[in-house]
């Protein structure tokens, strides 16, 4: 026997699929019976062996059928397999007879015929040794090869594989390998979507932790927590505890309401419904006996081992044989049905089933591809299927019935499906818009070796993919078809796919569909699932949501630690005074912790409650608003950042474009057709094409069919005449546009599919002017009249040449048919003609000299249109073949590929061009773009546009809509792939910052990784910038750059789902509601549906909010300052003790109903009205400063507290009495009538609800006075001391800070003031 070196035992099976229990196994040593003559059946059974000891089995099945696989032993037939049999086990048989010869039976103990069989497409040499040619088998195989091991292990050893974990995690930094269709060894991550901030255990930490994060939260606290200290207690500890409480409730109702709406949009998206094709085990007709890969209990299994082994089971060996020699029909690898499944149970391996306007719920690579009739054709989809029968029966009935294998090992072709191949071409196109912005449609493709394959045979596919990762537009993986679905579970390659490279292709970009996009063609696209939830391209690419504070939040939060620094000092400086002497009772420093207690109004807790309000109020205003219909607000805590803006970052498809393109001129070197002229070209092609309507001749460019009305047509018109049928013929001709048919409601509607919307628009246009696009497939196109609804054209593709970024032009090597009827092949002579388009900066060099094409591409970019220069050129037979043999031969270098093609083009194709003509596309714009951003740029905001299109779309777009001054230089800096001259390009702009720059993402990603600062700080100080070929992730990042480096409030807006990152990394974010989904808009902060409502948002509704929430916040604390500085002259008069001045319900009433309505009214002021907020943008300038609520206004607000709180305080005590109810009555009145009047001085535009207010609330306090017994005496309040004393002191509280207010006015008036004035 010959030595075995590269046999290597496998590891024990890690899935309970490999467990496939499906036939006898036997041990290495045992199939050399003369070195293990002793081995009793028991340890062939493998009882007491552990699994140390233990070597692989192998199938009998396989060793049984391999002696009559020899030549020798083929002509012997089946006859001598049934001799010998004692009745004992098989085992034994094998042991006994080997020295005679014998063959052995498999025995009957196999639970199916699905048990993984060695790989039949290996060669097999001839054999002489049982054994030793066995075990060279085995040597090819390796460890690739799946060992069944039903019967092959003792107690122990199935214990011990019953306690392997079923699968193993999920690594994300490697590759994965798929097989298709199964339960996957590996566990990968649940296909959620989740947008919510929180969880039901993190809801409360991490709420809290944000609130507690402000200081003055912090402070009430700690405040509201001394109060359980008996000796730091003054008054109700309600009135300390109840507005906290008060604040958090609001605050955290406000975050649970949003995070319960997330989540249920959420839902929506997870519970939708998706088509699954599930695959069972093959059905084999007539047999009883139903295979189950879950066997019963072990005592069952080993109980039914000896009668297994009892049975003759020669007709089994003989159609086992049969199927292995003959290769014939056998039966499909699997049984499939369609069930349905929600998005949130799909998993890695699950083939879907897709049809037109379908989101794909997760990243997927694409199997197939076909119309929905051939679908129906090809699949056998049956849907009531019978359950699998859990245990295993023997054999009953007719020995003789057809129980063929699965079919493993056969060929793609073989089974009962048919491969229409004439069906489909496995061609779809998707919707790529939620991902990357660009709504063209993108085509895929299903690989060429799974296109073709019957549907039951899927799951012998594998499928390898490289990590998880964020590049959108990459993808490297590779398919490979199998010999069973056993191979397809092992991660090794098997043999035969490593030898025939037929059995293997590879993956790219072009056949996935990504997460989240939507597939656009009519026919049904089956795709395996790759990457879920969290670990798809679009999950990768989003950026986790995050709570967003307002500025004015962190302002408030800094005056009020000024505040809480106030509050210690006076407390410390009162204490100092009486010498830090201890009374009776108290001690010095529970003094001082008792008057921070009294002085704790100074940091007003209504402060919170207060701005919460008017948040509401302004986002009601919002939601309100007539003039932006269906604007949402989503977070209610920012809306005064919209008055703070400085940075716009905007995307440009669907946001500042409706990515509707239209044709809007044609030049063709004397003439030019635009508008009402294009009636003309439409004259022109009908009779250009009138000729081919008679009989069954077809128009060729060298058809001279009039092209005119009449004869009397001077020359020079028929000139243009022809020049006008050859340019729209070539528009025709030149794209990659496929015409789609679909039945809408009855009606018959043909509607385009292109990558590019500007092809489409060109096709459209020729439609329009007479020559439609009837049919295009991979081969030929046909063009026909759109008058007579005829066929005028018909060509062969011979080549194409896509468009590409670095080439910018696309070509096209057609041949004409001249007959309706074509020639036979090899006899068609057919005009063969290269037709190519692109951007005038290549085109200028490959047409032909002349001397308008400049000036006119100059021209339509002015006007703002994408231009295209088209050509032509001619090619002889004998040119084309030179052509064609030269681009094969480039095609299948190894090296270098791409470029030897472009080179070999160049040489043969691209110089001499006949110029036909030059169209303009227009992008049309939203509504009301250029003015929207001119307001916008003259309100001080830098406008920085990113887009993921190209740069030459970039630029038009940027010049149409007059994000682009008129004459401003727009310097371009594209394709740097180096570091050396890129320090250049920014001292240009240095010393220019009046240009706009222009910058591909690819440069962009190198100044962002070596030149970060550098390129923010010159960034910054331009007017405009336009970024493209922008990822998601950079979006975001340009966001978080300009955040860091300027400390300014950036506002991103967008519509698609590649704009969400940048929308939840801006300070605000702003989503429209378009074309491209909601997605942006339920990410985003604010919801509009026109990109003009922006300037509404911002000039108007930022305005009114920022101007509102400043005077309202320093008037909470000038209502809480008031108060605290009566108590500290209170204190003095009194010796220094810390106790209440207002206690009880007088301090709580004070901070509510006696006030509350009046200053919350403020939220209804305006300073100018909407009409003057835009005709003046320049007053929104004045916002980002922060004027409105700076230190200097807050000291100013300090000093008239401590004047109005010294004089009430002060002259009460005066007039009365330092210490007793007439004195408290005096001071409480006119502290209230003073707050009451400081509104109504403060308010610029009046509204009936304020006038409500103050009056109303005046009323109540005078209402509530005989109540007040406790607290005044009530007989002083009726005589005249306490009227004049009430007005003599109002009078000096109020009378000075009044005309201060308005001699200050006078003399240097607000911006608003002098608008106003005009």
């Amino acid at each position: 026997m010959p030595q075995i070196t590269s046999y290597r035992p496998t590891e024990p099976p890690d899935s309970p699929v490999n467990d496939s229990d499906s036939d006898v196994d036997l041990d290495l040593e045992e199939l050399d019976p003369t070195a293990s003559s002793h081995v009793q059946t028991s340890r062939l059974l493998g009882h007491n062996q552990s699994s140390e000891q233990r070597v692989p089995r192998i199938a009998l099945r396989n060793i049984r059928m391999g002696g009559l696989r020899r030549p020798g032993n083929r002509g012997r037939g089946f006859s001598g397999l049934g001799h010998s049999r004692d009745g004992s086990s098989d085992a034994v048989g094998l042991l006994e007879d080997d020295a005679q010869g014998q063959r052995y039976s498999d025995g009957s103990a196999r639970a199916g015929d699905d048990a993984p069989l060695l790989d039949e497409h290996a060669s097999r040499p001839q054999r002489r040794s049982f054994a030793s040619d066995r075990l060279q088998n085995l040597a090819h195989l390796g460890s690739s090869l799946r060992l069944p091991s039903f019967m092959s292990g003792s107690t122990v050893n199935r214990q011990d594989n019953d306690a392997l974990p079923d699968d193993k995690e999920d690594d994300p930094s490697t590759s994965r390998t798929i097989a298709v269709g199964l339960p996957q060894p590996t566990r990968y991550p649940p296909n959620l979507v989740s947008n919510a901030k929180y969880t039901a255990f993190s809801f409360l930490p991490i709420t809290l932790y944000n609130e507690f994060s402000f200081f003055f939260n912090m402070y009430f606290l700690l405040v509201a927590l001394s109060q359980a200290i008996p000796a730091l207690r003054i008054g109700y500890l309600s009135t300390y505890v109840a507005p906290l409480a008060f604040v958090l409730v609001i605050t955290m109702g406000k975050e649970a309401y949003d995070d319960i709406e997330r989540r249920r949009r959420d839902s929506e998206a997870n519970s939708e419904e998706y088509t699954v094709l599930q695959f069972g085990e093959p059905r084999h007709h007539g047999m009883a006996l139903r295979r189950a890969k879950n066997i019963g209990p072990k005592s069952q299994r080993n109980s039914n081992r000896q009668s297994f082994a009892q049975r003759d089971r020669l007709s089994d060996i003989q159609e086992e044989e049969e199927q292995a020699e003959g290769q014939g029909e056998g039966q499909p690898s699997s049984f499939v049905r369609e069930i349905s499944k929600k998005s949130r149970d799909l998993k890695v391996g699950d083939v879907l089933k897709l049809s037109k306007g379908q989101r794909v719920p997760a990243d997927v690579v694409i199997l197939r591809c076909s119309t929905l009739e051939g679908v129906q054709a090809q699949t056998h989809i049956q849907e009531n299927a019978e359950p699998e029968s859990l245990g295993v029966r023997p054999l009953e009935g007719n020995a003789d019935q057809n129980c063929s294998s699965s079919g493993k090992g056969k060929n793609p072709e073989t089974g009962n499906s048919h491969t229409s191949e004439d069906l489909s071409s496995g061609e779809t196109f998707i919707r790529t818009d939620q991902l990357d912005g660009e709504t063209d449609w993108k085509l895929r493709l299903a690989s060429a070796l799974t296109q073709t394959l019957p549907v039951e045979e899927f799951v012998r596919i594998r499928v390898t993919g490289g990590k998880p990762d964020r590049k959108v537009n990459e993808f490297v993986g590779k398919v490979e078809l199998v010999a069973s679905k056993y191979d397809a579970l092992d991660g090794q390659p098997n043999e035969s796919s490593i030898h025939d490279r037929s059995h293997s292709a590879p993956l790219s970009i072009d056949n996935t569909a990504w997460a989240n996009t939507i597939i656009a063609s009519q026919a049904t696209t089956m795709a395996v699932v790759i990457y879920t939830g969290p670990q798809t391209r679009s999950a990768l690419s989003t950026s986790l949501s995050r709570s967003k504070t307002g500025l004015l939040e962190y302002e408030i939060n800094s005056l009020t630690k000024i505040l809480c620094a106030l509050t210690l000092a006076i407390s410390i400086v009162l204490v100092a005074l009486e010498g830090f002497g201890n009374t009776e009772g108290n001690i010095w420093y529970v003094k001082i912790m008792r008057f921070l207690v009294l002085f704790s109004t100074i940091v007003p807790i209504s402060l919170r409650v207060n701005l919460d309000l008017g948040k509401s109020v302004y986002s009601w205003f919002i939601h309100r608003d007539p003039g932006i219909p269906g604007a949402v607000v989503r977070t209610s805590t920012i809306p005064e950042d919209l008055g703070r803006i400085e940075y716009l970052l905007s995307d440009k498809t669907g946001t500042l474009t409706q990515n509707e393109m239209e044709l809007k001129k044609i030049h063709v070197g004397t003439v030019s057709y635009a508008n009402e002229a294009m009636d003309e070209v439409m004259g022109y092609i009908r009779h250009g094409f009138a000729g081919a309507l008679s009989d069954n001749a077809l128009v060729t460019p060298s058809s001279s069919y009039n092209t005119t009305a009449g004869v009397t047509a001077t020359r020079t018109r028929r000139e243009i005449g022809s020049r006008v049928r050859d340019v729209v013929l070539a528009l025709a001709l030149c794209h990659n546009v496929t015409p789609t048919v679909e039945e809408e409601n009855g009606r018959i509607i043909t509607s385009y599919q292109a990558s590019s919307p500007d092809e489409i628009a060109i096709v459209r246009w020729t439609e329009y002017v007479g020559l439609r696009l009837a049919y295009r497939d991979r081969k030929k196109m046909v063009l026909e009249s759109t008058e007579a609804g005829k066929i005028v054209v018909q060509v062969q593709i011979l080549d194409i040449f896509p468009f590409t970024s670095d080439g910018k032009r696309m070509g096209i090597i057609v041949q004409f048919h001249e007959r309706l009827k074509p020639s036979p092949p090899g006899q068609d002579n057919g005009e063969i003609w290269f037709y190519q388009k692109g951007a005038d900066t290549v085109m200028g060099s490959i047409v032909s000299a002349n001397d308008w094409l400049d000036e006119e591409t100059a021209n339509m970019a002015r006007e703002g249109l994408r231009t295209l220069v088209v050509g032509r050129k001619r090619l002889s037979q004998e040119q084309y073949q030179d052509f064609s043999a030269s681009y094969q031969e480039a095609s299948l270098a190894i090296n270098g590929r791409d470029a030897g093609m472009q080179r070999v083009v160049a040489e043969f194709l691209e110089h001499d061009l006949e110029l036909l003509g030059v169209t303009g596309v227009e992008d049309k714009l939203q509504r009301d773009v250029k003015p929207s951003l001119e307001l916008l740029r003259n309100a001080g905001i830098k406008i920085w546009m990113l887009t993921g299109d190209k740069v030459e779309t970039a630029r038009c777009v940027a010049v149409s809509s007059r994000l682009v001054a008129r004459g401003q230089y727009i310097y371009t800096v594209a394709k740097l792939k180096h570091k050396d001259n890129a320090q250049d390009h920014l001292d240009f702009l240095r010393s220019k910052t009046d240009s706009c720059l222009l910058i591909d993402g690819e440069s962009l990603m190198l100044y962002l990784t070596h030149f970060r600062v550098d390129f923010i700080s010159v960034a910054v100080r331009l007017p405009t910038v336009v970024a493209c070929r922008c990822s998601p992730t950079q979006k975001a990042d340009i966001a978080k750059l300009i955040k860091e480096f300027t400390k300014k409030r950036v506002c991103c807006i967008g519509d698609g789902g590649n704009d969400v990152s940048m929308i939840q990394a801006a300070d605000v974010g702003v989503g429209i509601v378009g074309k491209e989904g909601r997605q942006a808009s339920l990410a985003a902060d604010f919801s509009i549906e026109q990109f003009c409502h922006l300037t509404k948002l911002l000039v108007w509704h930022g305005r009114n909010s920022y101007k509102r929430s400043a005077k309202l916040a320093q008037f909470v604390i000038h209502r809480g300052l008031i108060i605290a500085v009566c108590q500290t002259m209170y204190s003095i008069a009194i010796k220094f003790e810390p106790e209440g001045l207002y206690k009880d319900w007088l301090l709580v009433g004070y901070a509510t109903i006696y006030t509350a309505a009046p200053v919350l009214s403020l939220v209804l002021d305006k300073d100018v009205d909407e009409n003057l907020a835009n005709l003046y943008p320049e007053l929104y300038k004045e916002l980002t400063s922060g004027r409105s609520l700076s230190y200097r206004t807050f000291f100013v607000w300090v000093f008239v507290s401590i004047y109005q709180g010294g004089m009430i305080q002060g002259l009460s005590q005066i007039l009365t009495e330092v210490d007793g109810p007439r004195m408290v009555a005096v001071s409480y009145t006119v502290l209230v009538l003073n707050e009451l009047l400081m509104v109504a001085i403060e308010i610029t535009t009046w509204h009936p609800v304020m006038i409500m207010c103050i009056v109303g609330t005046f009323l109540v306090y005078i209402g509530s006075m005989p109540f007040l017994g406790g607290y005044f005496d009530l007989d002083f309040l009726l005589t005249w001391g306490f009227l004049w004393r009430v007005l003599a002191i109002g009078s000096i509280s109020l009378i000075p800070p009044y005309a201060v207010k308005l001699i200050r006015r006078t003399m240097k008036p607000p911006s608003y003031r002098k608008v106003q004035g005009i």
